[in-house]
């Protein structure tokens, strides 16, 4: 029997989408649920997309912007796999997912993107998230729109972690 890995689902949920297919994941992987607080929590003028002067937008048109976390994830070299799930924001992850990305070694483990979205696809995910995470092991984004927890779980199992 192959030994049990450690598993981290940590998210980031803007609307409480997000937050709802991590809980999923985590039950499907057994894995510890974390979710990624902004420090300076955002309003619903911030996520407004078609203001060109709201957080949300400003943030994703200057990607060196790193909005801060409210707390840390614990010990991340007490996991050998890591979920890591946002909505998807102008075809690619939040700012936030960034910070989060950039604050930990993830050399070595297997990190597996998941997303949902209002509109947008995983296309180009897999290549932003792979230069936030050299010498990871980088599984492909999953688009989590209207999965439910069955097949979530055929998602995670298939995965072979």
């Amino acid at each position: 029997m192959a030994a049990k890995t450690r598993t981290l689902v940590a998210y980031f949920s803007a609307s409480g989408v997000t937050k709802h297919a991590a809980r999923e994941v985590a039950n499907a992987a057994g894995g510890d649920l974390f979710e990624i607080v902004p420090e300076q929590p955002y309003t619903a003028a911030d996520l407004n997309w078609r203001d060109k002067a709201s957080r949300s937008t400003v943030e994703n048109n200057d990607r060196s912007i790193r909005p801060a976390i409210a707390s840390t994830a614990g010990d991340m070299g007490a996991y050998d796999t890591v979920f890591v799930g946002f909505p998807i924001w102008w075809y690619r992850e939040p700012n936030i997912i960034d910070t989060f990305l950039e604050a930990y070694d993830f050399a070595g483990k297997t990190v597996v993107p998941f997303c949902t979205s209002g509109g947008s696809n995983v296309d180009k995910i897999d290549q932003y998230v792979a230069e936030l995470v050299p010498g990871a092991v980088l599984k492909p984004a999953k688009l989590l729109n209207g999965m439910g927890p069955a097949r979530i779980e055929a998602w995670v199992d298939g995965l072979a972690r």
